[in-house]
């Protein structure tokens, strides 16, 4: 008996030792790692996701916003039904039956998207169903109200609301906030109980542009009136301020719903070729080589020459739109009547390769304006000049240009010479936007008279008689550049462009309008001035821009 009662007195010793020791070792070894996972178990951590700035036009209308949605996904663990499931969480949400019903049968995970940052109402209806293996949570979506207006100025956000072209893409960090995180702390049926450790997040930092949606909507519009009318491939148009250097438009037709980005990036829709796409130009560039003789030479508007019909240089013939005998032509006339024989003749007697290239380089040509939208081009200038190179560079042939570019120059033209940097974005929220770069190009006096030449291109007896607006004055010039291609220029292909200035006495506005491939006509003057006429008296209209001249 004694034996037994020491045999069970020692197991109860060695029973207490080894709790004992496992007590010791819990405590020890073991309690960081099991207060780790008490905690986890008690104490949730929760992201509080920071909202996407929201981008403003210059009048204080959203263009960009985030709105509600809500993400659905399920456990397939704890589906039951996947078959009934999958086609009711599909009618619901607009998908398609066998997409959800994959999903549901995923094996492995307890996590599958069904849907990512779905329609918030949707959602709230199908959460009522209470299908198991369903859950959700709130996310925030981008948004863009105006659906086409300025598609390709805002660009687009991927699908964790991250920018991804556009000023979403080189705003991103402004727009970006901080996230902010809470702990939730439950019972031990996983019941909230409380709330600790509460951090908040940073929103976005909101952007004002200096678009306006009412004066970019009508620009799109007039566009594409002008594809369809002319059976173009493409139009662009500018609106900018010539004096402080903001863009009040940058359209595009054919354009785009911006709640549907993907769709229109697979059709080639989403470039902004006012900034990106080169061309060109044709007669409108011929101001740099006008400007630039009067600058350089003894030549005034009033200078006279004598012009053949056509001129050989090196191995090319250089002749004028329309056929003509020899006459004397003034400068001004030069000009106004778009002479390539006048204008190369003075770019061979006035400045050379050397004094054209200053010009060029003088007026921003090969390089960009610096603007703040990501993928400018540069343009293209010639890579060598052989003796034919002074027939086709001084009247806008073998030089390549952006839209941005030549709105510019015409800006600095219509600001006495002065030339400001474009710029899309007024200021960040709380930011302190800093001031356009400005450089002169062109003397006051040389600017004066080359503006008033310009009025004459919208007379009777210029080329952009279709230009004109009642009651305004516009000063301006044409362009039709027949389009280069690998093995030279193609047949039947041309880009039509007007470049004006309104009111000419004191522009406001510079509105470039180019129309590329245009059928039934080409000339700028027929294609591209009456855009320019409906852009501009609408602008000169909604700004309240007084007339400067008695309407007749």
């Amino acid at each position: 008996m004694n034996s037994r009662i020491r045999l069970l007195l020692l197991c109860i010793l060695l029973a207490f030792g080894a709790l004992l020791a496992r007590a010791s070792w819990i405590a020890t070894v073991r309690a960081s790692a099991l207060s780790a996972m008490a905690q986890s178990q008690t104490k949730a951590p929760v992201v509080l996701p920071a909202g996407r700035g929201t981008i403003y036009d210059d009048m204080g209308t959203p263009l960009a916003l985030g709105e509600q949605a809500t993400t659905v996904y399920v456990d397939p663990g704890e589906v039951t039904q996947p078959e009934r499931e999958a086609v009711k969480a599909a009618r619901i949400l607009g998908l398609r039956p066998n997409d959800v019903f994959k999903d549901l049968k995923t094996s492995g995970t307890h996590f599958v998207y069904v849907a990512r940052k779905a329609d918030a109402t949707k959602a709230l209806r199908l959460s009522k169903l209470a299908l198991p293996g369903f859950h959700f949570y709130a996310e925030e979506r981008r948004a863009y109200p105006q659906h086409s207006v300025a598609a390709q100025v805002l660009g687009a956000v991927d699908v964790d609301n991250k920018g991804a072209a556009g000023l979403e893409f080189s705003l991103d960090k402004s727009l970006t906030g901080i996230a902010g995180s809470q702990t939730l702390v439950r019972d031990p049926f996983g019941r909230a109980i409380s709330i600790q450790n509460v951090k908040p997040p940073v929103h976005g930092k909101a952007a004002f542009l200096t678009l306006d949606s009412k004066i970019q909507a009508n620009a799109e519009q007039v566009l594409a009136d002008t594809v369809r009318k002319w059976h173009a491939k493409d139009a662009t148009a500018i609106v900018l301020d010539p004096k402080t250097g903001a863009v009040l438009a940058m359209a595009e037709a054919p354009n785009y719903d911006a709640n549907a980005f993907s769709k229109a990036y697979g059709r080639g829709l989403t470039t902004n070729r006012a900034v990106s796409d080169v061309y060109e130009p044709g007669s409108v560039f011929k101001v740099v080589t006008i400007a630039g003789a009067m600058s350089e030479g003894d030549i005034t508007p009033q200078s006279r020459f004598t012009l053949p019909y056509s001129i050989q240089v090196a191995d090319r013939v250089i002749h004028d739109a329309e056929v003509r005998p020899t006459e004397t032509m003034t400068v001004a006339q030069i000009l106004q009547q778009s002479s390539n024989v006048g204008t190369v003749t003075i770019a061979r007697m006035y400045l050379h390769e050397s004094g054209l290239k200053k010009w060029i380089a003088q007026f921003g040509f090969g390089h960009t304006t610096g603007i703040d939208f990501p993928g400018e081009s540069p343009g293209l200038l010639p890579s060598y000049w052989s003796g034919s190179t002074i027939g086709n560079v001084p009247i806008g042939q073998g030089v390549s240009v952006t839209p941005i570019q030549l709105a510019s120059v015409y800006g600095a033209i219509a600001n006495k010479g002065v030339w400001v940097q474009p710029h899309l974005v007024d200021h960040i929220q709380g930011v302190q936007p800093p001031a356009p770069k400005t450089r002169r190009i062109l003397s006051e006096s040389i600017d004066a008279q080359l503006l008033q030449m310009l009025k004459g291109v919208v007379s009777d007896t210029g080329t952009a008689e279709a230009a004109a607006i009642p009651g305004y004055s516009v000063a301006g010039k044409t362009g039709t550049a027949q389009k280069p291609g690998p093995h030279g220029y193609e047949p039947g292909k041309y880009a039509a462009t007007f470049v004006g200035m309104v009111p000419a006495s004191d522009p406001r506005l510079v509105v470039l309008v180019t129309v590329d491939e245009p059928k039934l006509a080409i000339f700028g003057g027929v294609v591209a001035a009456p855009a320019f006429a409906q852009i501009a008296s609408f602008d000169l209209q909604y700004l309240e821009v007084p007339p400067d001249q008695p309407l007749h």
